[in-house]
């Protein structure tokens, strides 16, 4: 492989550095090639015995706003966790950020297929590897995304909402629902939380 460049290196750090959660969007529809570039990223991710295991649905137009009423559903069951966590004004603004989505236009729900080939925990730790990807993806095509584990709250009306209940591998106990990415075009830009080093990494030589 022809070894990148020393400013390719420096343009991929600060995308991990500037990637944070976007909650807010402009009404600014993501082009098909774009979405399909990002899409494209997710499954570029390394997987347990490379069974890419991963399945996306994506929401858009009407069903995405289909959607909304589980989304404001799924905030019942956090946000007594969320009150005692944010201060007033953000506890605010992330309920209204439940109940509309912030206006993205593009919901992907990820999915696992889990089964006896691999264990448990690789299979959905292989798709949030692909859900990082997908992250990064957006950042590097001046996207904004979030991802959310709400929807688990509510897994199951999810399910049936996309027909995943009807699947011969939901049926078969294998497919499962592990979180949800909404994106679009940001409409603000919140400040990224510090990153926590203290206590994080321990080095053994």
């Amino acid at each position: 492989m022809t070894p990148f460049t020393e400013s390719f290196k420096a343009e991929f750090y600060r995308l991990l550095e500037s990637r944070k959660s976007i909650r807010k969007f402009k009404s600014q529809p993501v082009p098909e090639e774009v979405l399909q570039r990002i899409l494209q990223a997710g499954m570029q991710a390394p997987s347990g015995k490379n069974r890419q295991n991963w399945r996306f649905f994506v929401l858009e137009g009407k069903k995405r706003d289909d959607y909304l009423s589980l989304s404001q559903k799924s905030w019942l069951g956090i946000k007594d966790i969320l009150e005692k966590r944010l201060k007033p004004s953000l506890y605010q603004f992330t309920e209204r950020f439940f109940f509309t989505l912030g206006d993205a236009p593009v919901v992907i729900l990820c999915y696992s297929i889990n089964d006896q080939e691999e264990r448990y925990h690789t299979s959905i730790g292989s798709v949030y590897m692909a859900v990082e990807n997908i992250n990064l993806a957006c950042f590097a095509e001046g996207l904004g995304c979030c991802t959310m584990g709400a929807p688990l709250e509510i897994k199951e009306d999810v399910d049936r909402f996309i027909g995943a209940d009807q699947l011969p591998e939901y049926k078969e106990g294998k497919l499962e629902l592990l979180c949800a990415v909404v994106l679009g075009y940001p409409d603000h830009e919140p400040p990224k939380a510090p990153r926590q080093i203290e206590g994080r990494i321990v080095r053994l030589r």
